[in-house]
């Protein structure tokens, strides 16, 4: 076994607190309150750009789940990230969380993505763990309520994508021009059973448990194919897949967010069978792996293209995944990925300058600079978490 699992806990814990005092130090914005929306590859703030949903929900999360795991002293940034999103992102009106807020706060993008209101829910969640603040709680469970209303599909299973600010259906679902515009994703589904299992922990209600074993039945009858354990990414209304792109990076995050879905309903028999399926997805997630240590972004079957560049998030979710995968099965090889992509991190995207990750680098190593360092995207989610769960694991 190379790795050294006490020196990498030292170098993850350290990581972790660069990670929290980048965040504590450069995204707080002093003039509008709450968070900046955009800070270049280089470090320079844009202090009109638009807040989203997402980054917001991603950094109550974050601070909230570092204080719960005893990472974090303080829970100051993630009162001020409730506080934020209480007063700017919902919507008092007609329900939910607007996608997107001005620089001042205000609405800029009305639309009701429910991807932004797993995410909300999932930060709430960790918040209420945090706080015991019954309005963070029953936050959440509107939010849930509100999903299972508008968003679940009734007919053919799982959850439509986006509406319009009063609920109506829209034409356009998409979560980001580089999407396709089709009615349900893995995505969005992946990260709504996320936010139920986080909802479940602080709120054990018979329906949740009931939506959580439906969506692990979505993914295992519609999402993961049987013969590869690749999972289809786009759908239509009734599951018929729409494209033919491999993700390495969401196989490897699916691999152990479903299996902590089986985990938390204490479900021997389905755990037993999320395990194999959890396996099989780490190692259909490794035909990305390239010589150097990193996982590649995408394939498409239809065109035969590699999508060579590496993010920050697929790296991150690898040595989470494959931590697990070592955990379920005893394999050592499993590490071997663990090692190899902390090597990669530490050589290509951890910026010891500015802070935080750089978003990827390109096929020569050269780093992707036209992506936010603070954005949108790019958030205290997926580099955070990977450190809390390697520290708790160890």
């Amino acid at each position: 076994m190379h790795l050294l699992l006490q020196t990498y806990k030292q170098e993850i814990q350290k990581e972790l607190t660069r990670i929290l005092s980048f965040w504590e130090t450069y995204s707080l914005d002093s003039i509008n309150g709450g968070f900046i929306g955009k800070m270049d590859f280089d470090g320079t703030v844009h202090p009109e750009a638009e807040k989203g949903s997402v980054l917001n929900a991603r950094i109550l999360w974050a601070f909230s789940a570092a204080f719960n795991a005893d990472f974090g002293e303080s829970l100051e940034i993630a009162n001020r990230g409730y506080h934020y999103i209480n007063q700017h992102f919902r919507d008092t009106l007609h329900g939910g969380v607007y996608w997107s807020v001005d620089a001042q706060g205000k609405p800029l993008s009305t639309r009701k993505q429910i991807y932004g209101l797993a995410f909300t829910m999932y930060g709430l969640t960790e918040y209420y763990r945090a706080t015991d603040n019954p309005e963070a709680l029953d936050f959440a469970v509107e939010l849930f309520e509100l999903i299972e209303k508008h968003s679940f599909d009734p007919e053919h299973g799982g959850y439509w994508e986006a509406f319009t600010q009063d609920w109506q259906l829209l034409q356009d679902l998409r979560l980001s021009e580089k999407d396709r515009n089709d009615p349900k994703t893995m995505n969005t589904h992946l990260h709504i059973i996320e936010a139920y299992v986080n909802l479940y922990r602080v709120w054990p209600n018979e329906r949740v448990e009931a939506r959580i074993r439906h969506l692990l039945e979505v993914f295992e009858k519609y999402i993961i194919d049987p013969q590869t354990s690749h999972m289809k990414l786009f759908f239509d209304a009734k599951w018929n897949p729409q494209s033919a792109a491999v993700s390495f990076g969401h196989y490897i995050e699916a691999s152990w967010l479903l299996y902590e879905a089986a985990e938390v309903l204490h479900d021997e028999t389905l755990l037993r069978k999320w395990k194999f399926i959890a396996l099989r997805m780490a190692d259909a997630a490794a035909e990305g792996f390239n010589e150097d240590g990193s996982l590649n972004h995408e394939f498409d079957h239809t065109t035969q293209h590699w999508d060579t560049h590496r993010e920050w998030w697929v790296t991150a979710e690898g040595m989470v995944g494959y931590f697990n995968a070592f955990q379920l099965s005893g394999e050592a090889r499993y590490l071997r990925y663990v090692e190899r992509l902390w090597e990669f991190a530490k050589m290509y995207l951890i910026n010891t300058e500015i802070g935080e990750w750089n978003w990827g680098v390109y096929d020569d190593m050269s780093p992707m600079k036209n992506e936010d360092r603070i954005g949108f995207w790019k958030c205290p989610y997926h580099n955070a978490r990977a450190c809390m769960e390697i520290l708790k694991r160890i």
